[in-house]
């Protein structure tokens, strides 16, 4: 008869498991190490997880993660508010910022065109940006979707959605391999990308 973990060790190593990249031998290393945690660093371990979802929300203008109302980056005075950087999630603006080449501000789509899996742009934040182009005071809308299918498919139907607003509408360029996924991308090819970015039709 093979000999298994004890059941509470078994529910942690199942609940590791259901991180993105993390397999089965990586979930049991995960949890045998947290067996040789302190208390107070598994009490502060499973606060931070139990409260998680109270303590961060999408930032109200731009949909990036905050915990005020405003995520810092719209709350910061000295970044140019008439450039707005387009993305999928939250995840691919700290790319952005490590790569320290935008000082502008950014707008979380919430993920990317894909009919076969029922996203359409009623399920993106659309309207969001809408709203804060009917604002006023933005000159140009820089369109960072991933160059995958969907990721250009979402592009192209930004620019056209925006077309008649009197914006300059730019793609980043080249830098970024065709259908890699932006939130793996380092930040030199990420600098390039965006200072190569080009006018979209």
């Amino acid at each position: 008869m093979p000999v298994a973990y004890p059941i509470s060790l078994q529910r942690l190593i199942g609940y590791f498991s259901k991180l993105p990249g993390i397999g089965k031998r990586s979930a049991e290393r995960m949890a045998l190490a947290a067996l040789k945690w302190s208390d107070n660093d598994l009490a502060g371990f499973s606060d931070a997880l139990g409260t998680i979802h109270q303590a961060i929300h999408p930032c109200r203008i731009c949909g990036n993660l905050a915990e005020d109302e405003l995520c810092p980056i719209c709350q910061d005075d000295s970044r140019m508010k008439n450039i707005i950087c387009i993305v999928e999630q939250p995840s691919q603006i700290i790319v952005f910022e490590n790569a320290g080449c935008f000082r502008g501000r950014y707008h979380v789509l919430g993920g990317k065109l894909s009919p076969l899996s029922g996203v359409g742009p009623d399920k993106l934040r659309l309207r969001e940006l809408q709203e804060r182009v009917a604002a006023g005071g933005i000159s140009e809308l820089i369109i960072a979707t991933s160059p995958d299918v969907e990721g250009e498919a979402t592009a192209h139907y930004l620019a056209n959605e925006f077309s008649s607003q009197g914006l300059s509408i730019t793609r980043i360029a080249a830098g970024v391999p065709v259908g890699s996924d932006l939130s793996y991308a380092d930040a030199a090819t990420l600098a390039i990308a965006i200072n190569a970015r080009r006018e979209m039709q």
